[in-house]
């Protein structure tokens, strides 16, 4: 995709920090990775776009042509509605409340599925489909592996779901995710933990289809297991949203390098305080998240690691500490810390890149295969889809 250069962006010595920066160089690279596993294993792959939450970062899928995509909000699927979406499951369980936006979608011509994982929600939504005279989509959670929702295979309401759903014209097919894999610490566990993933959603699939109900959709993903998986038979479509910017807990589980990294947040240095070894940034929590997903693994990163302005990782420096708008950077593991005088700028690349971005407007984007000077060039901004 060729992004032509702003006139007026500038580079990143010059907005207001702290702000979000996407290198779409290697978001690029992280998109193509992930495209060519989907290409191998046989199954479409329905990217999650919760993690970037825009439709310029999706746009660098798939040539700029809408293709399915997964949505964690309603605002997110009107956002992508508008941008000329029109196969969209909303991956979070569904509540009677929401149902008249998914109906003024679906009579807009959009495909989108819900979520739901109970009798009552099936209820509703059957109950909710035949008043309208529209059939809504609906998936079945499965539970792969203890994490947050969905009915276990062998869940007696499964099948009465399913009925009720078919009923009404409204079962699509079931759905799982492997929230464990993001414990998943080597390569043999994130591999077991796709199969895992695929054997649940293709036994519930086949459970279902026993009973004489149709199931068109067999879905699977997380970022681990997508890239993890080595044979998705049964599956129809794998989904992953992380993937596109990559971050440090990623980077520690193994799933991609520091260099892969697409996201980072431009910070200021406005203060010292030698006697605590600290250099003070503008960047706290606010611009970062709170978030400290890499404390449970064997590097802990902090809120994240510092680089500088083009992106070059200034060893054994981290942000060690957060307040809302304070942030604190220290050396470790022997490093001396640097001389940064007030008003230099730094990037932090995040712990969790859902969350940090979710911390900003939008993102101002750079090319790190171009070669420039110290301060990239600002190529773009891009606005992100917020609220729910």
């Amino acid at each position: 995709m060729t992004i032509t250069p702003s006139t007026t962006a500038g580079t990143l010595a010059d907005p207001d920090t702290p702000f979000a920066v996407v290198d779409v160089h290697k978001a690029l690279r992280n998109i193509d990775r992930l495209a060519a596993k989907a290409d191998q294993l046989g199954v479409t792959l329905r990217p999650h776009v919760k993690t970037a939450k825009s439709l310029d970062v999706a746009a660098l899928m798939h040539g700029a042509a809408p293709n399915p995509v997964t949505v964690s909000t309603l605002a997110e699927a009107e956002a992508f509605a508008d941008g000329g979406y029109t196969d969209i499951t909303y991956a979070v369980g569904i509540d009677p409340h929401k149902l008249p936006r998914v109906l003024a979608l679906l009579r807009r011509g959009v495909t989108l599925r819900v979520l739901l994982d109970s009798a009552e929600q099936a209820a509703f939504v059957a109950e909710a489909s035949r008043r309208a005279g529209i059939g809504i989509p609906a998936q079945i959670e499965i539970d792969c592996d203890g994490h947050r929702g969905g009915l276990k295979t062998d869940a007696p309401a499964l099948l009465d779901i399913g009925h009720t759903l078919h009923d009404a014209g409204c079962l699509d097919g079931v759905l799982t995710h492997a929230g464990e894999s993001y414990f998943a610490y080597s390569a043999e566990e994130r591999r077991l933990a796709a199969e895992n993933e695929r054997d649940t959603a293709v036994t519930a699939a086949g459970k279902l289809r026993a009973a004489g109900l149709p199931v068109a959709t067999v879905s699977v993903g997380s970022t681990p297991t997508a890239h993890a998986a080595e044979d998705l038979t049964g599956v129809t479509e794998l989904r992953a949203g992380n993937y596109v910017f990559f971050d440090l807990v990623m980077a520690g589980l193994g799933v991609c390098r520091i260099d892969d990294l697409a996201l980072s947040v431009v910070v200021t240095v406005i203060g010292h305080r030698p006697e605590y070894g600290w250099i003070v940034t503008d960047g706290g929590w606010m611009a970062m998240s709170r978030d400290r997903g890499t404390a449970a693994q064997s590097q802990d990163q902090g809120y994240g690691l510092v680089t500088d302005l083009a992106g070059c990782p200034i060893p054994g420096l981290a942000m060690s500490a957060a307040s809302q708008e304070h942030g604190t950077i220290t050396a470790r593991d022997g490093a001396t810390l640097p001389d940064l005088p007030i008003g230099t700028r730094l990037r932090i690349l995040p712990n969790h890149a859902c969350a940090t971005a979710a911390q900003h407007r939008g993102y101002h984007v750079i090319d790190s295969s171009r070669t420039g000077t110290d301060a990239p060039a600002v190529q773009a901004v891009w606005n992100r889809v917020s609220g729910w």
